[in-house]
């Protein structure tokens, strides 16, 4: 294990400037980037039935089967359970089947515009060898949130945690976030910041997971 582990998303143009100062940092998993939450802990509705017709308008997946019962294992993800983003079954953190990739993003987050697309990219590459799954993080405006994901034609399953319950046992401080789950249900690594190009995200899954999935693309 390498370490322990807003504004509208189509904001006015110097407002989109603030979010990606913001949450920009030294990406890799060198240490956590700065903080850059908007606010404490915040009390969010994930799901009403405007975000769910939202959710099923943008084709987005209920979120992954889980064991609920799953108990934290040492180095793995923590045993919280975590809502789906506009509705759905529940995610169990600690009953995830790996290999798996958990991108911790939220719409004010600058860096997360431009990695989003690569997850994507990389989830319709791999299909069921890897699960991706998104967990929408303390984020204020889960309509936006969704808005985000049917921009960039998003397919894959995302989970929210609205009041960052997973801040102090995942140790997050700043956005975007990706844990690699091995096959095993432990973190094999952690990412703090963007990836910047699906070869890379490629590479970080054949190192970490032992699965090979190809760059397409050309990023």
């Amino acid at each position: 294990m390498t370490s322990r582990v807003g504004p509208r998303w189509l904001a006015p143009a110097a407002l989109l400037a603030v979010a990606v100062a913001g949450c920009s940092g030294g990406s890799g998993a060198s240490g956590p980037n700065p903080s850059v939450n908007p606010g404490g802990p915040i009390a969010v509705q994930v799901n009403s039935p405007q975000l769910r017709a939202a959710k099923a308008a943008a084709h987005i997946p209920d979120c992954p089967a889980t064991a609920a019962s799953a108990p934290a294992q040492s180095h793995g993800p923590p045993a919280l359970t975590l809502p789906c983003l506009g509705g759905g079954r529940p995610v169990h953190l600690a009953g995830l089947h790996g290999p798996a990739l958990v991108n911790f993003w939220a719409q004010w987050c600058g860096p997360c515009r431009e990695e989003t697309p690569l997850l994507q990219q990389f989830h319709a590459a791999a299909g069921s060898r890897v699960t991706v799954l998104g967990v929408d993080w303390q984020d204020p405006r889960p309509a936006d949130a969704i808005a985000f994901a049917s921009h960039f034609g998003v397919s894959y399953p995302l989970a929210a945690d609205p009041g960052a319950t997973t801040r102090a046992p995942l140790h997050i401080q700043g956005l975007p976030i990706t844990l690699f789950v091995s096959r095993s249900g432990t973190i094999a690594y952690v990412q703090y910041g963007a990836v910047t190009s699906a070869k890379q995200l490629a590479g970080l899954v054949r190192q970490h997971l032992g699965v090979t999935v190809s760059s397409t693309g050309g990023r």
